[in-house]
């Protein structure tokens, strides 16, 4: 005759334990993992709004036009897994209602490209991988890094070639969603130059002439998602503008926007992106791990219930 356990308070016990330890896994090691930048982004946000440019051909700038910003986002995977970073290519037109129309980049009113490499986990700059133009700095670009906090970032504004200071301002709802309120502003600075005629900033003696391109930006003005760092609204208003060589005024307009900002369905994607986000979020790092921590208490005293009241057998 040999004494036995019964196999249901050994069971309960068991998976009491292993979700009992599941549960601060959860919380302390999958979560922080699961916060990492993705890598197989293809993804598309337009700003619209209203403004004035300089038409070369016209020779004079049109005021009251409308404003289109498109940028567009496409992971290389390739290139992330090989380095462990996140390595996006970034596309960026700026279109006036003529040049929209032939829905060609090559025909816009402005054309950048970039390629852009961070840290998945901290958002920080990574400098390789073909990074282009580069090296940017700051602590946001494209995205704020994850668990944004209540206090100032630099973001990285491509057209000044540096960072600017953004200070916290509140809390905003976008479409209903709740998101961290970031703003600044770039006083007018110079950005390089540009050979222009002459007469085109004043100096109608001189056929050819290397102009002053300014750049300012009197108003940025980002919304973001505490959890992710996804921007779900963003606005701002640049000001280009040429000067004659060592001028102090400006003495023509390139582009001008007022208050060029995401439109209703930029702004109902990200924040469908945000939403669903933080909805795996929040079941790993929150609804899971509580799940589990209750559950397994309940089974492991069940377990250890039915060892005590029932104790061994023979059999």
């Amino acid at each position: 005759m040999r004494r036995s356990t019964p196999p249901v308070p050994l069971i309960l016990l068991g998976a009491g334990v292993f979700l009992l330890v599941l549960a601060p896994m959860l919380t302390w090691y999958v979560e922080p993992r699961a916060k990492r930048t993705t890598i197989d982004v293809n993804a598309t946000t337009v700003f619209t709004g209203k403004g004035r440019y300089f038409d070369a051909e016209a020779t004079a700038v049109k005021d009251d036009q409308k404003i289109t910003i498109t940028r567009r986002v496409l992971g290389d995977v390739a290139a992330s897994d090989r380095s462990g970073r996140a390595v996006w290519d970034v596309s960026t037109t700026i279109d006036t209602p003529r040049t929209l129309e032939f829905k060609d980049p090559r025909r816009s009113f402005q054309w950048s490209t970039e390629r852009w490499v961070t840290d998945r986990r901290t958002n920080a700059p990574v400098h390789c991988c073909g990074e282009s133009p580069g090296p940017f700095e700051g602590d946001a670009y494209l995205k704020f890094p994850f668990d944004v906090q209540k206090r100032g970032y630099r973001w990285w504004d491509n057209t000044l070639g540096a960072t600017v200071p953004l200070r916290f301002a509140g809390v905003e709802r976008v479409r209903g969603y709740q998101g961290y309120r970031f703003t600044g502003s770039v006083k007018p600075t110079r950005t390089g130059s540009r050979q222009v005629p002459g007469a085109v900033v004043g100096r109608p003696r001189s056929s050819q002439i290397q102009a002053e391109e300014w750049y300012a930006n009197d108003r940025i003005d980002l919304v973001v998602d505490r959890r992710t760092g996804r921007v779900l609204n963003a606005s701002l208003s640049p000001h280009v503008t040429l000067r004659a060589p060592g001028g102090r005024r400006d003495a023509v307009t390139l582009l001008e926007g007022e208050d060029v900002a995401f439109t209703p369905r930029t702004q109902r994607e990200q924040v469908d992106i945000a939403e669903r986000d933080n909805r795996k979020l929040r079941l790993i790092g929150e609804t899971a791990p509580l799940t589990a921590a209750i559950v397994g208490a309940f089974t492991t005293a069940g377990g250890v219930l039915l060892l005590v009241r029932g104790g061994t057998r023979d059999d």
